[in-house]
């Protein structure tokens, strides 16, 4: 009976594990064919398009018209988390007819989201002009804090103490649930 347990609790633990950030209805939305180093180069000819992009926020601008946020492109795990690394492929501007609160959606938060592609738009990014990729959201999920590495790769047994934080290590729970906006 203990092994029964064992085995249910080890299936469960790992089928939670595998579960991805975005839905699966807008997942099989997904041209997985079309690439951000290829979409930044030339936007038009993906529009009407649907990807799952994600990064991290620069900063996002509130109009009547609606709110525009500005992403660093990361590459996406398998879950769909933003991983960060010092290389990037370009920004993108996400856009929604809907107010986005710059105080939910902070400087420097990981997001990931998939939308339609709906072309190109030129601005000024510090003193040059810019040409960003424009997504119209269909979904996205805000990263609580940078995803927990120690949960999906923790350290040997006999260099953890799930007790005692003077290791630097942190307990195994991950830290990935943030907000998420789905799809009317």
């Amino acid at each position: 009976m203990k092994t029964f347990f064992y085995m249910v609790f080890a299936a469960v633990a790992l089928l939670t594990g595998c579960a991805t950030i975005i839905s699966e209805q807008s997942r099989k939305l997904v041209d997985t064919d079309v690439k951000f180093s290829r979409l930044r180069e030339s936007p038009e000819s993906y529009i009407g398009k649907h990807v799952m992009l994600g990064g991290r926020i620069a900063g996002v601008r509130n109009s009547i018209d609606g709110s525009r946020i500005e992403i660093v492109q990361f590459s996406l795990d398998d879950n769909g988390i933003p991983e960060e690394s010092m290389v990037s492929n370009g920004r993108f501007l996400a856009t929604s007819s809907d107010y986005l609160d710059d105080m939910i959606f902070q400087k420097g938060m990981l997001i990931t989201l998939v939308g339609e592609i709906k072309g190109k738009i030129t601005l000024r990014l510090d003193d040059m002009d810019y040409s960003y990729p424009v997504i119209a959201i269909r979904e996205l999920h805000l990263v609580q804090g940078a995803p927990d590495r120690a949960y999906l790769n923790p350290p040997p047994y006999q260099q953890y103490n799930p007790y005692f934080y003077g290791y630097g290590y942190e307990p195994f729970w991950p830290r990935h649930n943030g907000l998420i906006i789905r799809p009317r």
